[in-house]
């Protein structure tokens, strides 16, 4: 039982989460026992097919066939869908490709549960409302993802003075007002940017959520049970580095994260391991006890190519949907910027994004608070609402 799903476009082979999203509406519809048959195409062959079955002219996004009830079949029915208007819908409404055909995908499915939104007002009402539920039952309670804004790089601005501005505690005060989710720091061995104080004082004074990156070292376990931040993020450190280089080797290193796991866990602390988007590493985690994970997203942030974006971005997509298989929360980060934060925001699982440096960059022009606002929107936007 499940979704078939069937190409017939000259751009578009496959897209990663399709398949993913079909079974889960499919699951959420309650008819995981049915099958579903799921068809991806082109404006013109669309239109043949609302030409000769439902006598209309021109392409349209999707039609729904559904089965006679009084079948035998456990086929529920027939979604067809033009890839070609979808792309130029996303693009109108400003949202992506994965939102849109996942909204199309509902709308077809509600179709086969009966509903009809071209009768009367009342129908109509009835009709979008369950496709709101299954929305919604889609996405999770939290249709939008958190965004947490590092501010490192402030305090590396006031580190190459040595004097006392900027306060990256002042930063974190305007980043809440400006309405993020909570604030990140990286409390390095060497101490090059966030020192002791500034983590202390940030424990005191924010309002959000403070999350705490650090090694799994013994003296950071030591300040983080001291501070109790509202989670830690388990980061590895090579003093050469200029910022974290990848992700954290968990399957070599599974027997020293357990033990860090659980030395927070005695503290209660919450704890996300920060690691590459490949499924050794986040089998991994789940086993050494953590709640979360981040995925590591400098692949995709640095790649050069279109081709090399896509590809980095779908086995993210993956990894993300096999983390919240675990049963574990997902948080994503390292690189992400005003131009590829917005894609990553498509991906449902992912719940929380953790962005620094481009924030505190773009603020340096044009103030903290519309700098987090901007990135804000571009988080926002990615999801379906």
């Amino acid at each position: 039982m499940g979704a078939e799903i069937k190409w017939n476009h000259p751009r578009y082979k496959s897209l990663l989460f399709v398949d993913r999203a079909a079974q889960l509406i499919l699951k959420l519809a309650g008819h995981k026992d049915k099958e579903l048959s799921l068809y991806l195409t082109t404006d013109q062959d669309i239109a043949q097919i609302n030409q000769q079955w439902l006598g209309r002219q021109g392409p349209t996004n999707v039609i729904s066939f559904s089965q006679p009830e009084h079948t035998a079949s456990r086929l529920l029915g027939d979604i067809v869908i033009s890839l070609d208007t979808a792309e130029r819908e996303a693009k109108l409404a400003q949202t992506t490709l994965q939102n849109r055909l996942t909204a199309l995908m509902i709308h077809g499915m509600v179709h086969l549960l009966g509903y009809d939104h071209e009768g009367s007002d009342g129908e109509q009402i009835v009709f979008e409302k369950k496709e709101k539920e299954l929305i919604k039952a889609l996405t999770g309670e939290k249709i939008m993802a958190d965004l947490c804004i590092n501010v490192d790089h402030v305090a590396t601005v006031r580190q190459a003075r040595g004097g006392v501005e900027p306060d990256p505690v002042a930063a974190a005060v305007l980043v809440e007002l400006a309405g993020a989710d909570g604030i990140v720091v990286h409390l390095r061995e060497d101490r090059r940017h966030i020192q002791d104080r500034d983590v202390e004082l940030l424990r005191q004074t924010i309002q959000t959520r403070l999350t705490l990156e650090m090694a799994a070292t013994d003296e950071m376990i030591k300040i983080a049970s001291k501070v109790q931040p509202d989670i830690v993020t388990l980061v590895p450190e090579k003093r050469e580095e200029l910022t974290t280089e990848g992700g954290l080797d968990v399957a070599s290193l599974e027997k020293e994260i357990t033990k860090a796991v659980a030395r927070l866990h005695e503290a209660s602390i919450p704890v996300s391991l920060f690691v590459d988007p490949e499924p050794g590493q986040i089998e991994a985690a789940k086993r050494t006890g953590a709640e979360c994970i981040e995925i590591h997203t400098g692949r995709y942030a640095e790649a050069i190519s279109a081709e090399e974006q896509d590809r980095e971005f779908d086995q993210i997509a993956e990894m993300a949907s096999l983390a919240a298989d675990l049963g574990l929360r997902v948080h994503a980060g390292h690189g992400l910027n005003y131009q590829n934060s917005a894609r990553l925001a498509s991906v449902a699982e992912i719940v929380e994004f953790s962005i620094g440096h481009s924030v505190v960059s773009r603020a340096v022009l044009v103030g903290m608070e519309r700098a987090v606002k901007e990135m804000l929107s571009l988080v926002k936007k990615g999801r379906i609402v």
